[in-house]
């Protein structure tokens, strides 16, 4: 059976999500744990979207194939529902920056990957002392002048669409910087704290990172609202935009179509990273 695992996770001190040799990272932890609660050896899950060294999630979604035998036999004397059982053991053994927040049977033709067609992350700015907040200084960049929101969503509006992100993404060879963004928009939340808003079909290395910094710039009045699209229309990285800091940004969440769509949205995105592959 396939498992779908819906997880979150406070970034701070983890090396990123993808596994890495002597390094302490989201993946390994949670493969570790999972592997731990249902008596295996090892196991490998996928995942909906890497996430950076020191980026937090509260919606990321992954997947993992296992017998249907072992989910069963994992929830020893307990009386609650295999999968419920599972989710509250692996949340035993997890350190209590990785939660697992559900764990249930994905329907037939998903793939936490590939049939995902957006993802949508959140970078939150605290652009004034007073709302400088100690408590949450390990999910909000402080910055110390305050932004025009109106000028930095000016600013966006020409970067939504299908477009080469070549200048604000750290470029690997062989691999397409061509992204639909589907929405990139600032405002500012009920405490006051600036927040962008930015949803895309797939995001390539520090593209969130580097789009936030060009659009602050603006924002402090340093750059006319006219620069970032400037920038991207260079389609090389520009010296001139700053890759921001990591912990202001979280994964908030993963969209999937309806059920009957997921096999055939997995087909077209692996069909098309094949194609970047070649």
């Amino acid at each position: 059976m396939r498992l779908r695992i819906d997880c979150a996770y406070d970034g701070t001190d983890f090396s990123g999500w993808a596994a890495q040799p002597g390094r302490r990272t989201v993946q390994a932890t949670l493969e570790a744990a999972l592997a731990t609660a249902l008596r295996l050896p090892e196991l490998r899950v996928t995942v909906a979207g890497r996430t950076d060294a020191g980026v937090h999630a509260r919606g990321q979604v992954t997947h993992v194939d296992v017998d249907r035998e072992v989910v069963e036999a994992s929830a020893g004397r307990s009386t609650d529902p295999p999968l419920g059982a599972l989710a509250r053991r692996v949340d035993g053994i997890l350190p209590p920056d990785l939660r697992v927040r559900r764990v249930r049977e994905a329907p037939v033709g998903f793939d936490a990957r590939f049939s995902a067609t957006w993802r949508r992350y959140a970078y939150r700015i605290a652009d004034d002392r007073e709302l400088a907040d100690p408590l949450v200084r390990g999910h909000v960049l402080e910055w110390g002048r305050r932004l025009d929101v109106a000028a930095m969503n000016e600013a966006s509006a020409p970067l939504v669409g299908l477009r080469d992100f070549a200048a604000f993404c750290k470029q690997r060879e062989g691999a397409t910087t061509v992204r639909t963004l589907l929405e990139l928009g600032w405002s500012r939340d009920a405490s006051g704290l600036v927040v962008g808003a930015v949803r895309a079909d797939a995001f390539c290395h520090n593209m969130v990172r580097a789009l936030v910094g060009s659009l602050v710039a603006v924002g402090e009045g340093r750059q006319p609202a006219t620069w970032p699209a400037e920038v991207m229309a260079g389609r090389r990285r520009d010296a001139g935009v700053r890759v921001l800091h990591a912990h202001g940004l979280t994964l908030e969440e993963v969209g999937y179509p309806d059920d009957d769509e997921l096999s055939a949205q997995a087909d077209r995105a692996r069909a098309r990273r094949e194609a970047i592959d070649a």
